[in-house]
């Protein structure tokens, strides 16, 4: 009996061992984000999954659902902190709520220009950033580039700060972006994403800032006929993972998983040069003006933003680190 008994758990356990490995061949990882899938970002996601499957011989396949499908960009973050979702893509805006040092990305101004943003991104404070929400249950793997958000209005052009005046400018659920709006003399008005267009539509808000893809993709162009690029912020899409998952995957695949994140990333941000000349070129078509205004008059109305956080030692010393990184 006593043997009988121990062939039984053996017997079980290789059961259990072949079901664990089974599993493991064949992790299906579930991403969702708010985007149009013509967005580069979508196809860099796409791009990621197949190589993903590619390099692990199909031990690791990605289910990808866009156009909020599962939320947006605040709800699938929550559902990927329950462990129901395990990778999303957000605007390190909304992740200033889960991960409070990467507000720093949300300064106006921050950066000189594109390759500047890429040396802090791709570098120690980008990367030291990425563990910042950990705590909160999020693993952050890299970011895509999403430009530089400017201003689009319905019924007037922004040619200065005093054009913002008595203005409800739509935001993200982001303190900096607010503090911002409110700076620059503009009404700031959090709203959903997937609520921007009928809320513009209905005279919810006089307008809206986001780069050039989001203003084509969206279609706000049918709606507000002026865009006035100030570029006043570079707040890149970062894609996160749930700690649930990250934290169960083994070495090898956490190997896997950075390899395909890392080859996407450089795929978006080609992708993503070619975007903003489209968006630009078809907005035109459809009848928007582009301002381009004195980006001075705008930087100048700021700076409160900045001395509001002189006595925060820690985000001012990433400050100091980002504008002395070359």
């Amino acid at each position: 009996m006593k043997y009988k008994l121990i062939l039984i758990w053996l017997f079980s356990s290789i059961i259990l061992l072949n079901s664990c490995v089974n599993l493991v061949d064949s992790r299906i990882i579930k991403l969702a984000h708010g985007l149009d899938v013509n967005h580069s970002v979508h196809k860099a996601m796409v791009k990621m999954g197949e190589d993903l499957a590619e390099i692990s011989g199909g031990k690791m396949k990605i289910e990808i659902y866009p156009n909020q499908q599962l939320g947006t960009e605040r709800e699938c973050i929550e559902l990927l902190q329950i462990g129901s979702l395990d990778m999303t893509k957000v605007s390190v805006g909304v992740m200033e709520n889960f991960a409070p040092k990467m507000k720093v990305f949300g300064l106006p101004f921050l950066f000189r220009d594109r390759a500047h943003s890429f040396q802090v991104l791709d570098g120690p404070i980008g990367k030291n950033l990425l563990d910042e929400g950990i705590k909160y249950w999020i693993k952050g793997l890299g970011y895509y580039d999403a430009g530089s958000r400017s201003f689009y209005t319905k019924d007037k052009p922004i040619n200065s700060p005093i054009d913002l005046k008595g203005l409800k400018i739509r935001v993200m659920e982001s303190v900096t972006a607010i503090n911002m709006i409110n700076s620059l003399g503009g009404s700031a008005t959090p709203i959903s994403w997937g609520e921007l267009y009928t809320s513009l539509q209905q005279g919810v808000v006089d307008g809206a800032e986001n780069n050039p893809p989001s203003f084509y993709l969206s279609r706000h162009y049918e709606v507000c006929k002026y865009y006035s690029l100030d570029e006043h912020t570079v707040l890149p899409d970062i894609l996160i993972m749930g700690t649930h998952l990250w934290d169960r995957l083994l070495d090898q695949e956490k190997k896997w998983m950075k390899q395909a994140v890392d080859s996407s990333i450089v795929y978006q941000r080609k992708l993503w040069i070619e975007a903003e000349k489209e968006a630009l070129q078809e907005v035109k078509k459809a009848g928007v003006k582009i301002i381009y205004p004195d980006k001075t008059l705008f930087s100048d109305e700021v700076k409160d933003v900045y001395f509001a956080l002189k006595n925060d030692k820690e985000m001012s010393q990433i400050i100091k680190e980002i504008q002395n990184t070359n």
